[in-house]
């Protein structure tokens, strides 16, 4: 099995969230695949909102916890921001009929992707938050040699 890097760097406050986002936003090509994970209030839709903004969306960057995904067109890239967080089932993803949005020209962003845990395909990156004392901890995982090269470029 494949050993890729990671990136790990402490975030304190939620303007370095969103520098986070901004900085990861040019790497996004068609078919990327990537996972956010962390407990809730972790940052995740922050971390969204700035990345999709960076690319120059100019609407509102919702939350898609009620609506499961939310689409958003920017220049060339089709993003689908999913939100797993109320499945019970991962059978549920299934039903949802949101296999045909993985592709090699959509870029999916999965909260929550342990909630259709097995059925998704895999992340070439992952990034975990995690809540610490004054702020919160960010590690960004490579998961395919795509996702590997996308890290090499951020950092």
């Amino acid at each position: 099995m494949a050993q890729f890097s990671n990136h790990r760097e402490f975030l304190p406050d939620e303007a370095a969230t969103n520098a986070l986002g901004v900085r990861i936003a040019p790497l996004l090509g068609p078919g990327l695949i990537i996972f956010l994970q962390g407990e809730l209030g972790a940052g995740k839709t922050t971390l969204v909102r700035a990345l999709i903004q960076a690319l120059g969306y100019a609407g509102r960057v919702k939350s898609p916890t009620y609506p499961l995904v939310e689409l958003y067109k920017v220049s060339t890239l089709c993003l689908y921001h999913f939100d797993f967080y109320r499945f019970n089932d991962p059978q549920e993803w299934i039903d949802a009929g949101f296999r045909e949005c993985f592709d090699d020209e959509n870029v999916c962003l999965i909260e929550w992707p342990e909630k259709a845990a097995g059925l998704l395909p895999v992340a070439d990156m992952t990034i975990f938050l995690e809540h610490a004392a004054t702020g919160r901890n960010a590690e960004l995982c490579a998961g395919t040699a795509r996702g590997e090269e996308c890290l090499s470029r951020f950092q």
